[in-house]
């Protein structure tokens, strides 16, 4: 029994990044900019556990191919959206990654019911971390910013905003990892026999 429930603990792994999602949404409205942080460490740690332990102890699963990179996907997004919101980022690279990750889902997909699942590579994890990265540093502004100089006066550094260089990266790290997404989708044949397939059917109607 507890060998069983061990080869689960990966994707218990990835269901509690789920189940954070809205805690730190909360937290984020809330203005309490360190508990977002904490948050969000504890859900990079999940992240990070779960990867390793799947790997060491062979638990690697089709769930957890799918469902660990769109845990990762949910949350940053989710951020993203509440800082968009709090007017901390411009629209329009929630914008971007939106339609990234909705280019992603179609071919995941079209995969899924090919019986081939899609693994997360080195650029999209790249583009996830930078966010991360990013919007940790925007967390950090804001509450150095707002809450600890209004605290103790107007003495202190006053940091600029040195976020959106970092956003900036992630973005382009966002459509490089797209681009090489469909790039491997062709070289593996799908994309490829996907519009033979359509043209193929076009020509029997």
């Amino acid at each position: 029994m507890f060998k069983s429930i061990f080869k689960q603990v990966p994707n218990i792994l990835t269901i509690i990044r789920f189940l954070l999602i809205p805690i730190l949404i909360l937290s984020a409205f809330d203005h309490d900019y360190v508990a977002t942080i904490v948050i969000l460490t504890i859900s990079g740690i999940t992240d990070i556990l779960d990867g390793y332990i799947a790997r060491k102890f062979d638990l690697i699963s089709n769930f957890g191919k799918l469902m660990d990179p769109l845990a990762d996907k949910a949350t940053q997004i989710a951020l993203l959206g509440a800082l968009t919101i709090l007017k901390f980022i411009p629209i329009w690279i929630i914008v971007v990654v939106i339609i990234k990750e909705f280019l992603m889902i179609s071919g995941a997909s079209f995969l899924y019911g090919k019986e081939l699942v899609v693994s997360s590579k080195w650029y999209g994890k790249l583009a996830t971390v930078l966010f991360y990265i990013a919007i940790v540093c925007s967390l950090f502004i804001h509450y150095w910013n707002s809450t600890l100089i209004r605290k103790f006066g107007y003495n202190l550094i006053h940091l600029p905003k040195f976020d959106k260089y970092i956003y900036y990266l992630a973005v382009l790290s966002t459509v490089f990892s797209l681009i090489m997404y469909i790039k491997a989708f062709y070289l593996q044949g799908y994309l490829k026999n996907a519009v033979e397939q359509g043209n193929e059917s076009k020509k029997n109607n």
